[in-house]
């Protein structure tokens, strides 16, 4: 458990290079493009709308001070002529209440329509940002997720699209309104008074190296309790999803112990943390309360010489509070807009990757043949190149027939699966489908041919029914019903209340192993494909289940081709071929009997030694 997902949204300089980078990203913007300019509309007219209130509240000290000044025929108060204060003749404190009560009007109108079509704009271009993110994501090849975490795809899916989307719909609309509040509220003082104006802004760049000061060392503090809590989060993490080993050696006392130092230590930071938030919070307000202080003081011998009126003051005083509110907000969407910029990084970096259909979509679409062969084939990982994991491997496995792989754990069984279905293509050598080279087809075409059972079944969060349609999205309930018959499951299906209805649960967890297989057989025998790729996982079921499982197993592969990494006797007896491999490297060849029969080999040794195999 990580900690926040917007703490882990990583800063990037504000610079010509990146602002360009995120722009590129606004592009998504375009189709939605009259709901932002009409924001932007709106943010001008809020603005404004906004910034009238100080001068009306202004004025109507000024009419009310007249008033009394007039009742009580006071020709000055301090040095300041109230009855020398000129207004429409209509106005009266009535009137400025009512013009006050429209502006508002005005600005809940305004502040209404620019927050609905930011919103509109940030959501619906955030959402089709997503979708090709996704897209690109779910189209990688396999070697980006062996080298990829999942919990950073998805942080990009969510935590860096929704900061573009709180920047779109949000911060963007705050900077733009700050920067026409802060014109405006500046232009407002100078009018009022530019010697209280001078005075005030002469405190500004005390207040910017106080703020510049602890804002960048309470940053880095952050983010250093930010790693410590991450950390923290992972010993919690390990220990829970480990909890079957963490009893098994009694180290509950051990995990309690090792968590509590960890959280001593955060804690110890974060009250750190704490003490320089605090200096800075008190130190703000000792300075900015202080400068009010000092500005209604110079302000008052200034109404006492006659040179401003009691209205001006309080319009001083408000529009200086719109002022520093704005300078104050700036900090933090300067940086809400520089973990926009590192999101627009991160999300580019992804979107401007190649897919393996990028690199594999023009390829042959027509394959008559279904003969595959494998011709001197070497291979590694890309992420593991010093590991040879394929030694010049070379086979051939004709249409209808079946070809089991025999060998120890990492000898290469599950590598020529993946290279037969080419989620990675050979270093060396070639794979060869109907005398054509894999490489030449289409990906999509090519891999529509194949169905995957794996040792591990992988159902999604959903019902038995969509789990199985997966094979073939376009098929209906009759024929739904048909593949799971065939794989001895519609008997276990139609005992659920909700039928086919049922849900799985994550991963399929509601469902035993030997059920779970059977729906997985189902769904691959609703594909029809021409090519199996099974990685019999009948070794760790019951003995009932596995013959379910088997007997569904065996429907599957009728005039099928089919490739099975073997782990159990009952499965390889009938075998057409059977390849055992060694370290990466085919070392004997042949059906069961030839192999069983050959004294020193070493299938007969793996028979003899392997409980995998030892099964009848």
């Amino acid at each position: 458990m990580a900690g926040r997902k917007d703490r882990d949204i990583p800063k990037a300089k504000i610079n010509k290079e990146n602002l360009k980078e995120a722009l590129r990203i606004f592009r998504y913007l375009k189709p939605y493009k009259r709901y932002f300019i009409g924001g932007l509309v709106f943010i001008s007219l809020s603005a404004f709308s906004t910034m009238a209130f100080p001068f009306l509240i202004g004025k109507m000290v000024d009419i009310a001070g007249k008033g009394i000044a007039e009742a009580n025929n006071l020709p000055k108060v301090g040095g300041f002529d109230l009855k020398a204060v000129q207004f429409p003749s209509s106005w009266t404190l009535n009137t400025v209440l009512v013009l006050i009560f429209v502006q508002l009007s005005f600005q809940f109108l305004f502040s209404y329509m620019r927050l609905y079509l930011l919103s509109n704009a940030g959501i619906k271009s955030t959402r089709d940002l997503r979708v090709e993110l996704y897209s690109k994501l779910i189209r990688m090849p396999m070697d980006f997720f062996n080298t990829q975490r999942v919990g950073d795809l998805t942080s990009r899916l969510a935590a860096d699209a929704g900061q573009i989307q709180d920047t779109v719909s949000t911060v963007l609309a705050e900077f733009l309104r700050g920067i026409l509040t802060l014109a405006i509220g500046i232009g407002m003082i100078f009018y009022i008074s530019n010697q209280l104006a001078l005075v005030m802004l002469s405190v500004v760049p005390l207040l910017a190296l106080t703020a510049f000061f602890f804002g960048t060392k309470i940053r880095n503090l952050a983010k250093k309790e930010t790693d410590m809590l991450a950390d923290t989060g992972n010993i919690l993490q390990e220990s829970l999803s480990g909890a079957a080993v963490v009893k098994a050696f009694t180290n509950e006392e051990l995990e309690t112990q090792r968590y509590k130092g960890s959280m001593g230590q955060l804690v110890n930071f974060a009250i750190k943390n704490a003490i320089f938030r605090g200096l800075f919070v008190s130190s703000m307000i000792f300075l900015v309360f202080g400068v009010i202080g000092f500005v209604v003081w110079y302000a008052g011998g200034m109404i006492t010489a006659g040179e401003l009126s009691l209205g001006d003051l309080i319009q001083f005083v408000v529009y200086s509070t719109f002022v520093g509110g704005t300078f104050a907000g700036f900090a933090n969407m300067f940086g809400q807009l520089q973990k926009t910029l590192g999101s627009t990084k991160r999300v580019r970096e992804l979107l401007d990757m190649e897919t393996e259909f990028d690199v594999h979509s023009k390829g042959n679409s027509t394959i008559n043949d279904y003969k595959l062969e494998f011709r001197n084939v070497q291979f590694h990982y890309p992420s593991r190149k010093d590991v040879q994991v394929l030694k010049d491997v070379s086979f051939s496995v004709n249409e209808g027939e079946q070809l089991a792989l025999v060998g120890s754990s990492g000898s290469g069984k599950s590598t020529i699966a993946s290279l037969a279905m080419r989620f990675y293509d050979p270093v060396e050598g070639s794979i060869v489908f109907g005398g054509t080279p894999t490489t030449e087809f289409d990906l999509e075409t090519y891999r529509d041919l194949f169905a995957y059972v794996p040792q591990e079944v992988m159902l999604f969060a959903t019902t038995i029914y969509e789990n199985i349609l997966y094979g073939n999205p376009d098929a209906n309930m009759e024929e739904v019903k048909e593949a799971a018959d065939r794989a001895n499951a519609l008997e276990f299906v139609e005992k659920f209340p909700d039928g086919f209805e049922t849900l799985v649960g994550e991963r399929g967890v509601q469902l035993s192993g030997g059920q779970r297989q059977r729906i997985a057989i189902a769904r691959a025998l609703l594909k029809n494909p021409k090519f199996l790729i099974l990685d019999e996982a009948t070794s760790s079921l019951d003995n009932e289940s596995e013959l379910l499982v088997q007997e569904a197993l065996e429907e599957l592969m009728k005039g099928r081709t089919s490739i099975v990494i073997a782990h159990r006797l009952s499965t390889i007896r009938n075998a057409d071929k059977i390849i055992v491999l060694n370290e990466g490297e085919i070392v004997e060849e042949g059906n069961h009997q030839t192999l069983v029969n050959k004294s020193q080999g070493y299938y007969k040794k793996l028979l003899e030694t392997s409980s995998l195999l030892g099964g009848s």
